[in-house]
């Protein structure tokens, strides 16, 4: 059997109108914009309408996408969506998806693995891809965070936003795509990042709602600690797997959760920082919709053009990590 290659095809990415800055958080909460800026590097970020899902953002990135790649609704036989916040806890948002951007002949399903979320997508796609079992899939990241933060913490609700990235994956020219993936998980039980009630384990009731327990809780240090491991580690793994060195990057596109974090990547990997993407300062960290997000930004500014060698790398709740190294095919 021929081994295909498998690679982006076409992106789109989607957010939302409303935009809550650092200024708006300083009237409602004990924070002010210098403190948010410093710690983080996040000046505002875009907060769902009122009348807006996670499926509503998957779907305006969804068409993005298709009509990046030429390509109409039918030709996709598999939607792969990456969220931790689906309309639903029970039914897939992907078949929600499925229905509103009218992918009548695509299987869907979710996954979840938070932050990480677009680049195991990618992963699943590309080997699906290359075995030959599907044609054209659609791997979504999206987030609706906002609809699960704390709004009275002012350590975890600053950090959040809404938003999608999709993006169309199919067969392509031998040589390029997806060159390589590595992805890895730390399963933990200490809720270093989790929402503890609302699932089975404990289910949303009155005293769990009134405790706020139903809205997502940090331990930002435990995360800080594990991500400055995680993102060079899996970024590194990538590049051996795919044979490649950190001089063969033409840029990377990190989970934007914080500043500090791509900063101490960049000096761990020694790549110049100004080769990682960053626009968290715009959206914050919208989770399995942030390295979609910014790779769609840089392609709409002509960044990444053909032949370049491209890093996805990210970390997330679970805790889960991993990267995938990428020759970009057009």
């Amino acid at each position: 059997m021929n081994v295909k290659s498998a690679g982006i095809l076409g992106m789109g990415i989607y957010v939302p109108e409303k935009i809550m800055t650092n200024l708006d958080f300083e009237k409602e909460l004990d924070t002010s914009d210098e403190w948010i800026k410093s710690r983080t590097g996040i000046e505002e970020r875009r907060f769902v309408a009122d009348d807006q899902a996670t499926s509503d953002l998957a779907s305006e990135a969804s068409k993005k996408a298709l009509e990046s790649a030429g390509m109409k609704p039918e030709d996709i036989d598999m939607v792969i969506l990456a969220t931790c916040t689906p309309d639903y806890l029970i039914q897939n948002t992907a078949c929600i998806v499925q229905k509103k951007i009218g992918a009548v002949n695509a299987a869907a399903f979710d996954i979840q693995a938070a932050c990480s979320g677009f680049v195991y997508g990618l992963t699943i796609a590309s080997g699906m891809i290359k075995a030959g079992m599907y044609k054209k899939i659609l791997v979504i990241g999206a987030e609706a965070l906002s609809r699960v933060v704390d709004m009275q913490d002012r350590n975890t609700c600053i950090l959040f936003g809404d938003g999608a990235a999709a993006a169309v994956v199919g067969e392509v020219e031998e040589g390029y795509g997806i060159l390589s993936s590595y992805i890895k998980s730390e399963g933990e039980d200490d809720e270093i990042l989790r929402m503890p009630a609302g699932g089975t384990k404990r289910p949303a009731t009155i005293e769990e709602v009134e405790n706020r327990e139903t809205f997502l809780k940090m331990k930002g240090q435990d995360v800080f600690k594990f991500a400055v491991q995680a993102l060079p580690k899996a970024t590194r793994e990538a590049l051996k797997l795919a044979g490649k060195e950190t001089t063969d990057l033409h840029m990377v596109f990190p989970h934007q959760a914080n500043k500090r974090i791509i900063e101490s990547a960049a000096k761990r990997l020694k790549i110049p920082v100004d080769k990682f993407y960053i626009n968290l300062n715009k959206f914050g960290n919208t989770s399995a919709a942030s390295i979609g997000l910014a790779l769609g930004e840089a392609l709409e500014k002509g960044l990444v053009k053909k032949g370049d060698v491209i890093a996805l790398t990210g970390f997330g709740a679970g805790l889960t990590y991993g990267s995938a190294v990428i020759k970009w095919a057009y």
